[in-house]
């Protein structure tokens, strides 16, 4: 019987399943495994407390393990991939798998095939997969050049446009919630955090920009809708991408102007942010009559068990 390890590694928490081939046995939730954000000791301590957890729970030896498949953004990094080869070959057996974190919630929506699917939690992606398997991705080069829709985006725009307010002479309670939030008492002190280096957490910013849109702060509403706007427009770009990867493998040109693929999503700010999610799939719809949108989140811990029993990387771009 072979055991599988699934594991969500998201930028505040850490998810961890354990199944054989039918059932679960354990699932456990930590906190963050990545090491773009957090230092080693502390990645280290969660990783080790996830593993011995689920030991406990199941009676399953980690080195009986067969495969693990781990999803994050940043896989592609250095620093995050050796990490993560380094430390799980040291606690558990079998084989080990590495994927975006979009790559397993785009598994969990559509497992092995066609569609497209939006993630926006701490940090957002866009994958999407062809008919032939083929994936392609938008977007998800992290905090600093992309990360559109996110709730690092929703923090740092919400600072942005709050500031901006200032110069337009528009009202917005944005700056004197997050002040009160960090504990500052003038605009001089919120400048120096904002800017301070290295640089703060903004995403722990966006639970104010969204209380703020819902009590009808004209300024975070626009925060907010052009999260949904900015993700719809990623999400644009990826179905393009597959339609034109489609018409070629077919050698009919025609069929990039047909067949939508069906759009999922994921993620705590998609799965909590009704306002933005709405804005992202009305934005889609103007673009795209009659696409298919999916009414639930995709759970990405699904995703990764189903690539952990399978084995096997699809092809990519």
């Amino acid at each position: 019987m072979g055991y599988f390890l699934a594991v969500d590694a998201g930028g505040t928490k850490t998810e961890f399943l354990l199944a054989d081939e039918h059932r679960t046995l354990a699932t456990v939730r930590t906190g963050s495994i990545k090491r773009l954000r957090e230092d080693e000791a502390t990645t280290s301590h969660n990783l080790r407390e996830g593993v011995s957890r689920l030991a406990e729970m199941s009676g399953i030896a980690p080195e009986a393990i067969t495969r693990t498949c781990v999803g994050t953004s940043g896989e592609t990094v250095p620093l995050v991939a050796d990490w993560l080869r380094t430390s799980f070959g040291a606690l558990v057996g079998g084989e080990l798998l590495i994927l975006g974190d979009v790559e397993i919630a785009l598994d969990a929506a559509f497992p092995g095939g066609r569609g497209v699917l939006v993630l926006a939690g701490t940090g957002s992606n866009v994958a999407g997969r062809t008919q032939g398997g083929v994936i392609v991705t938008a977007g998800g080069w992290g905090p600093a050049l992309a990360d559109q829709g996110s709730g690092m985006f929703l923090g740092h725009e919400g600072l942005r446009k709050g500031f901006l307010a200032i110069d337009q002479q528009r009202n917005t309670t944005l700056l004197e919630k997050i002040m009160a939030h960090w504990k500052l008492t003038s605009l001089g002190e919120l400048i120096e955090a904002a800017n301070a280096n290295p640089m703060p957490n903004f995403a722990q910013l966006s639970p104010i920009v969204v209380e703020c849109a819902a009590a009808g702060d004209t300024v975070a509403i626009e925060v907010v809708e052009q999260g949904g706007q900015d993700l719809a427009y990623l999400a644009g770009l990826v179905i393009e991408r597959i339609r034109r990867l489609e018409a070629t493998a077919s050698g009919d040109q025609q069929a990039s102007t047909s067949s939508v693929p069906s759009v999922a999503f994921a993620g705590s700010i998609l799965r909590e942010v009704l306002p933005l999610r709405e804005a992202m799939s009305k934005s889609l719809r103007a673009t795209y009559a009659g696409i298919q949108i999916h009414a639930e989140a995709a759970d990405p811990i699904q995703g990764a068990l189903w690539r952990a029993r399978q084995g096997n990387r699809l092809p990519s771009e």
